[in-house]
């Protein structure tokens, strides 16, 4: 439990961080599905900005790279066998621009397309976890493996096909229950109808 010496992991804090949020949307009696669509933008965009605090450490980069944008690690935070490398893939900038992207692919779809709640959070994970994969792929921080494939990749495998599949089930093959509504484009006034002639506004008297 000594959480100040590491070993917190953004998929922990993100599943319980929206277990808890869940908790006490339900407890207030509103819309545990709406809150998860409205959320997911904010936390990619959140992963993202959060990984700026990589480059302050000198953490979490990638392998060894000649490319202009290569980023400069200083001796003694390069990892055992790159000790006569000098720059190294930023990886925490792909992600961050990546996170950026996903969040405008995300509003325009919630925007573009009539999306079951909380069909747009699937899609964020989903998201998420595609582009995790190779980034993990090129990342050469310590890590346990399994079957040659970082254990956080593996994670990113089998989240990425979860969501997926449910998305997908979510949204084009359950049939909706009878106490859902699907989602209105427009809030479209109720009430008797009421002609004004163009150019005039009708006052009370």
């Amino acid at each position: 439990f000594a959480v100040w010496q590491g070993g917190l992991g953004v998929w922990g804090g993100i599943l319980f961080g929206v277990l808890a949020g869940a908790w006490i949307v339900h407890r207030s009696g509103q819309s545990v599905r709406l809150f998860m669509d409205a959320v997911a933008p904010g936390l990619l965009l959140a992963q993202g900005i959060g990984r700026i605090g990589n480059w302050f450490n000198q953490e979490l980069f990638g392998k060894p790279t000649d490319f202009p944008w290569g980023l400069k690690i200083d001796p003694q935070h390069r990892p055992p066998g790159y000790f006569d490398h000098n720059t190294f893939h930023p990886t925490f900038l792909y992600e961050l621009t990546y996170d950026v992207i996903g969040v405008a692919i995300l509003l325009w779809i919630d925007r573009r397309f009539n999306i079951r709640r909380p069909g747009l959070f699937a899609l964020y994970v989903s998201y998420y976890c595609f582009g995790r994969f190779f980034e993990e792929l090129l990342r050469v921080d310590p890590a346990h493996h399994f079957l040659g494939l970082r254990i956080n990749a593996w994670v990113s495998i089998v989240v990425f096909v979860v969501s997926t599949a449910f998305f997908i089930w979510w949204q084009f093959i359950r049939t909706p229950g009878g106490n859902e509504r699907p989602r209105a484009s427009k809030i479209v006034p109720t009430g008797p109808a009421m002609a004004v002639p163009k150019g005039r506004v009708r006052t009370g008297r």
